[in-house]
């Protein structure tokens, strides 16, 4: 599951392939980073990277924009997501100490 989560988090798609693989032009993809829906990394150069995770993102950004759904009530929805994320994974890492400490192993 880590190497899954390391290969869609990391940032290497420039945005021209991310145009490509989401339908969306590349000035859409910088008023969505504008608009604070998603955060690409910037290379030495100053070019924007994304991860495969940014693309699914943006995939759902337009479907939802698609549907009339404004960009302020996507970032809303984002940040609930991240935050019930956030929380899923700092249990399973406190679950993951507790069983640790007492030896528990799962099966």
């Amino acid at each position: 599951m880590e190497r899954e989560s390391s290969y869609k988090t990391r940032k290497v798609i420039s945005i021209g392939t991310v145009s490509e693989l989401t339908g969306l032009s590349e000035r859409q993809i910088r008023y969505y980073e504008e608009r604070k829906l998603i955060f690409p990394e910037r290379s030495e150069r100053g070019s924007r990277k994304y991860s495969f995770s940014d693309v699914e993102t943006l995939i759902d950004i337009a479907n939802k924009r698609e549907e009339g759904v404004r960009t302020e009530e996507i970032r809303s929805e984002l940040k609930r997501k991240k935050k019930k994320d956030d929380q899923a994974s700092r249990s399973k890492m406190i679950q993951g100490q507790l069983n640790a400490q007492f030896g528990i192993r799962k099966k």
